[in-house]
């Protein structure tokens, strides 16, 4: 999957927020150290770049707050509520002849609905904003940091256990309101073994089985980022970090509201570079550089009120 494949994802979910229970989630995320390469256009190798290379360090938060909730006969919630993120990204690279994003800020608030329409239909709109630096230094901050956006999806309950919708996301990540399109999916199965595929923020697959009730060891496959808005070159350009992870997650519930968790296994692919905030500047072909592959652990707690 190549670095516009991925931004596109990020430009498309971005600020895109979840209709959850009432939750809170922090996660501290490691990803090892690795060298640095280009993925030249066309069918040939990839090529390293000196002996440039780097780690990073990823904290996240993220609250979900419903306002109001009304289950309906299907078991389908009416709701509002406010969506709270935050991540912070500390890059170690070494060795660049040029100069990399050493931090990325993001901050997020947002609103969103959930409605079902019929037996058979949902619907899903949010509307946020949010901060996107690469620093913590709030005094350097300026409009040019900051992203709204909007999106509506209608969703298709096909089963039980299967979901499916599409829709369109709005956002200003290009300097300008552009409309892209938004794909749901969430399929699960229940029971001691259960499958789970999400493409609703970001992406998520995993396959776990639960040894009783208070423990339960996945295998799973996630996509995350994080994205930094900045000058560069007098141009406005966006710094894009992403990163495809796979392994062991087990969780631990210690009670009904709190659960710890964790990963251990691969980053596989961590495209970060910069590109031209322009739609030809994220579709570019010649900006597609990464982080090759490297050891990933994680730890995280899940906080139910």
């Amino acid at each position: 999957m190549k670095l516009k494949s991925l931004l596109l994802t990020t430009l498309v979910t971005l600020l895109y927020l979840q209709a959850k229970a009432q939750e809170v989630t922090f996660k501290t995320e490691y990803i090892g150290k690795s060298g640095y390469y280009y993925l030249p256009p066309g069918e040939k190798p990839k090529e390293k770049i000196g002996d440039a290379k780097g780690s990073a360090m990823v904290y996240q938060a993220a609250a979900n707050i419903p306002l109001s909730m009304k289950m309906n006969e299907n078991n389908r919630p009416t709701a509002w509520g406010i969506g709270l993120g935050g991540s912070y990204v500390s890059l170690k690279n070494q060795n660049f002849s040029e100069q990399m994003v050493s931090e990325i800020m993001n901050l997020q608030v947002g609103i969103y609905h959930l409605r079902p329409l019929n037996d058979r239909w949902s619907m899903r709109a949010s509307l946020g904003m949010g901060v996107f630096t690469p620093t913590t230094d709030f005094s350097k901050l300026s409009f040019k940091n900051v992203l709204a956006s909007g999106s509506a999806v209608f969703i298709r309950h096909l089963n039980p256990n299967l979901s499916i919708g599409g829709g369109v996301a709005i956002n200003s990540s290009l300097g300008y309101p552009m409309v892209f399109p938004a794909v749901y999916v969430n399929w699960k199965t229940e029971g001691k073994f259960d499958l789970n595929v999400e493409l609703i923020d970001g992406l998520e697959v995993s396959a776990g089985y639960d040894f009783n009730d208070r423990f339960k060891l996945s295998y799973a496959l996630e996509m995350n980022g994080q994205v930094a808005l900045l000058k560069k070159d007098g141009k406005d350009v966006i710094f894009s970090h992403q990163y495809i992870v796979t392994g062991f997650r087990p969780e631990i519930k210690i009670d009904e509201r709190l659960s710890v968790t964790g990963m251990a296994g691969l980053n596989l692919y961590r495209p970060a570079s910069y590109s031209d905030r322009t739609l030809k500047g994220v579709f570019a072909s010649d900006n597609d550089y990464f982080f090759n592959v490297a050891l990933y652990s994680s730890v995280g707690l899940k906080m139910k009120f």
